[in-house]
């Protein structure tokens, strides 16, 4: 299993540097690449990845530390990614306090079994320095924001962005938030049956789960003894796992029976469904994306939890959406650069610049331009991001209205977020380390008849 496990990390971490995917795919094609069955070795892989990945920052200057006057992006990806998983697992994980010889000699062995003794030959010399130096010394000369990110594994840019749009107080929480764990939380699925029927399947499942305040089907997992996906009441459509900002955005909206709404970035499916779920499956819901493997995806979710009312549509909402009906409600959830998501998605940290951000305003710009001719007289458009910078949000939603004099914003009931930046306090923020979810951003404008 520890073979496996490792030759999946290794592999993972070398695609996810290769073709800048996330966690998750890259996890997926390289199980699918090895053809590795075991899920424990999937579990301990996925595990050693995300809290590597995580780690980023501070690993890689720990290690260019000890390879100076060599630097680990000389070496090809395969070793890259052993240095990186060999410093987790035997510093980081160990909380830097027990130096474990056995063990990184174990590891090393693994490496060459895997690698091939050729490939670590260059890196052999640093390996017990590795497992050996304290990384204090990474610390020295280095400026307030740059040690900031390298002691809650944040890019510098990212550490300076916060400092000046929330104080730097409130963005070292929200930061060391990003650290630990995130909940989870699902959805019951009423499409399916009664609520209290949802929660005695849970109890045969041994899913424990709390309600969550101000939402309406929204529950936190306690314990679970078995991974969701692999229970019967997930396989049944029961519930949905899905963040609780992400269910606020649906709430946010509105819909009711008979609603005619159209969801821009449709794929996966999660707001799809609950939108259907709370129209009572009654009305229409015309569902947009661009990727056809993503609404592949979009197709199989919205057959699991038993939606009737969505119709499937590929278009780029950069372009005049394909279809020239007025809705009741347009929401749009564009493509963001996830920066309120940053702990379910550690990679997407590294993967990111402060340009980044600039360039996918403007494709959000775009979208929501191009949304704005699809809302009726008296309709409404929902923009939401799970991004936490006022230029993807507040910025758009300000541009939004000098541009269509016709809309303006509307008040957001349930009120579970903070007021929006920039005097736009109709707006919703959350954030990771105040409301225990993803960051995220809602607006709804309402076009006035």
């Amino acid at each position: 299993m520890l073979k496996e496990a490792w030759m999946l990390a290794i592999e993972t971490l070398s695609w996810m540097e290769m073709q800048k995917l996330s966690e998750r795919l890259a996890l997926a094609r390289t199980i699918k690449q090895l053809n590795i069955r075991d899920s424990n070795a999937v579990r301990f892989a996925h595990r050693l990845v995300c809290e590597t990945a995580r780690r980023r920052n501070f690993i890689d200057k720990f290690i260019n530390n000890v390879l100076k006057p060599d630097a680990i992006s000389e070496f090809n990806l395969g070793v890259q990614a052993f240095l990186r998983l060999y410093v987790y697992q035997t510093r980081i994980a160990k909380n830097w306090s027990e130096v474990d010889v056995e063990k990184a000699e174990n590891i090393a062995r693994l490496a060459r079994s895997i690698l091939g003794w050729k490939s670590l030959q260059k890196v052999e010399r640093v390996l017990g320095l590795l497992a050996t130096q304290k990384p204090a010394s990474i610390l020295k000369d280095v400026s307030d924001e740059e040690r900031t990110g390298l002691l809650t594994f944040h890019p510098t840019w990212f550490v300076r962005y916060n400092f000046k749009l929330l104080g730097r107080k409130e963005a070292i929480a929200m930061l060391e938030a990003n650290m630990q764990t995130s909940p989870t939380y699902v959805r019951l699925n009423t499409l399916k049956t009664d609520e209290n029927e949802i929660l005695e399947r849970l109890v045969k499942d041994v899913i424990k789960v709390e309600k969550v305040e101000k939402l309406k089907h929204s529950y936190t997992v306690v314990s679970a003894r078995h991974p969701l996906t692999r229970t019967a009441s997930f396989r049944e459509g029961l519930f949905y796992i899905q963040d609780k900002a992400s269910c606020f955005a649906a709430e946010a909206a509105d819909p009711k029976p008979g609603t005619t709404l159209l969801d821009v970035c449709a794929a996966p499916g999660a707001k799809t469904t609950y939108l259907a779920q709370l129209m009572q499956n009654k009305g229409i819901i015309y569902s947009i994306d661009y990727s056809r493997r993503r609404m592949a995806v979009w197709k199989k979710e919205v057959a699991r939890m038993d939606v009737k009312i969505a119709i499937p549509l590929i278009g780029d909402a950069c372009n005049p959406l394909p279809l020239k009906m007025k809705a009741d409600i347009v929401i749009l959830d564009p493509p963001c650069t996830s920066t309120g998501a940053f702990r379910k998605l550690p990679s997407a940290k590294w993967r990111i610049t402060r340009r980044s951000v600039d360039n996918m305003a403007e494709i959000q710009w775009e979208m929501i331009n191009n949304c704005a001719g699809n809302v009726k007289l008296g309709g409404a458009l929902v923009y939401s991001t799970c991004s936490i910078t006022v230029e993807e949000n507040e910025m758009i939603v300000e541009r939004f209205l000098k541009w269509h004099p016709e809309f303006s914003l509307a008040e957001i009931t349930p009120k579970i977020g903070l007021p929006g930046l920039r005097g736009l306090e109709k707006c919703q923020r959350l954030y990771p380390h105040v409301h225990q979810c993803n960051g995220f951003f809602i607006a709804k404008l309402v076009r006035e008849s």
